[in-house]
C-alpha cells in the first residue's frame, strides 16, 4: 500500500522517522512517500484530509475529527518546552498585555500559552523568523519552539516565561506538543499496522544514534551538531516510542481545560 507521510523538517522529527525513510526498517505493508512542510503548514492541510498519515500539532487534533492519533511519534516535553523570549525581562502581567509572536494559531505552543496566560495581542510568523523579529522590535516578545528553546541565549535574548514548566508544575503530566494523526480512511488495522511500522522506526534510531542523529543534521537549520543531539534526546524520549497512559491523559487533560476556556471545541480524542 502506497502511502503520503508529512513530516517537519526538524531534526526530531527526521530522527525518528530515519529507519523508515531510509529502509533500514522495512515493512511489507507499506510503501511510503513522504513530504516535507513547516508544522502549521501541515496542520493546515491535514484539515482536508490531504496526507494519509502527518505530524501535527496536539492542538490541531481539536479540528480533526477524521483522524486517529498514533500512540508512537508524538513530541511530549518531560518537564520543559516551548517558551516565551524578549530582549529584556519583564513582569507576568506585562506579557499578557504584550504583542507576542506566535509561530501558527493551531500549534500547541500557542494554545498553551494562552491557557498559562489567557488571551494576548499576537502576529503569526515562521517559528525560525521570530527571534529577529524579537530583537529588532517588530514584537514585544516571542513564543518559540524547535532549537530556539535552547539557542535563545546566544542570540542575545531573555526567557521571560517557560510554558512546559508551568503545564508541568500545574498537571504532573508531559508537556503534549507534536503528535503523528492517521486518515480515517483507513481501517483500524491498517492504522494500528502503520503505528508500529513508526514505533520501530523510532526504535531503530534510539539503537542506532549515530547514524540517526547524522541524517537528522540535514535539518540542523545551521544549528551545531552537540545542539542538535540534546534537541533530539529531548523530544525523543520513552514517550515518543509509546505515549502510554500519561500521554494519552495529558493529551485528554489538555483538551479538557482548553475547551472550558472556550478556547477549542468540545472533541472526542480518537487514539490508535
Amino acid at each position: 500500500m502506497k502511502i503520503t507521510i508529512g513530516h517537519t523538517p526538524d531534526s526530531d522529527d527526521a530522527f525518528m522517522f530515519y529507519g523508515m525513510l531510509t529502509g533500514k526498517v522495512p515493512s511489507d505493508d507499506f510503501t511510503v512517500q513522504h513530504v516535507i512542510a513547516d508544522i502549521e503548514e501541515l496542520n493546515k492541510r491535514a484539515l482536508t484530509d490531504e496526507l494519509d498519515v502527518t505530524a501535527v500539532s496536539v492542538h490541531a487534533c481539536a479540528y480533526l475529527p477524521n483522524h486517529t492519533i498514533l500512540r508512537s511519534g508524538g513530541s511530549f516535553g518531560i518537564g520543559y518546552g516551548p517558551i516565551v523570549i524578549a530582549k529584556n525581562n519583564m513582569p507576568q502581567e506585562k506579557i499578557a498585555k504584550s504583542k507576542i509572536a506566535i509561530p501558527g494559531k493551531m500549534t500547541s505552543a500557542f494554545l498553551l500559552l494562552q491557557l498559562m496566560i489567557g488571551k494576548f495581542d499576537y502576529t503569526e510568523m515562521k517559528f525560525s523568523d521570530i527571534p529577529a523579529a524579537v530583537r529588532d522590535g517588530t514584537v514585544d516578545a516571542g513564543l518559540v519552539i524547535h532549537e530556539t528553546q535552547l539557542s535563545y541565549e546566544s542570540e542575545k535574548l531573555t526567557k521571560i516565561l517557560d510554558v512546559g514548566k508551568w503545564w508541568d508544575q500545574t498537571t504532573h503530566l508531559p508537556v503534549p506538543l507534536g503528535t503523528n494523526v492517521m486518515s480515517n480512511r483507513f481501517d483500524r488495522k491498517t492504522i494500528q499496522k502503520f503505528d508500529k511500522y513508526l514505533h520501530d522506526s523510532i526504535v531503530y534510531g534510539l539503537e542506532h544514534q549515530k547514524e540517526a542523529l547524522e541524517y537528522s543534521m540535514q535539518y540542523s537549520r545551521g544549528k551545531p551538531e552537540d545542539l542538535i543531539e540534546k534537541f533530539v534526546k529531548m523530544y525523543v524520549n520513552d514517550v515518543t516510542v509509546d505515549m502510554g497512559k500519561d500521554g494519552e491523559q495529558s493529551i485528554r487533560t489538555f483538551f479538557e481545560m482548553a475547551a472550558k476556556k472556550n478556547l477549542i471545541p468540545k472533541f472526542n480524542v480518537q487514539i490508535s
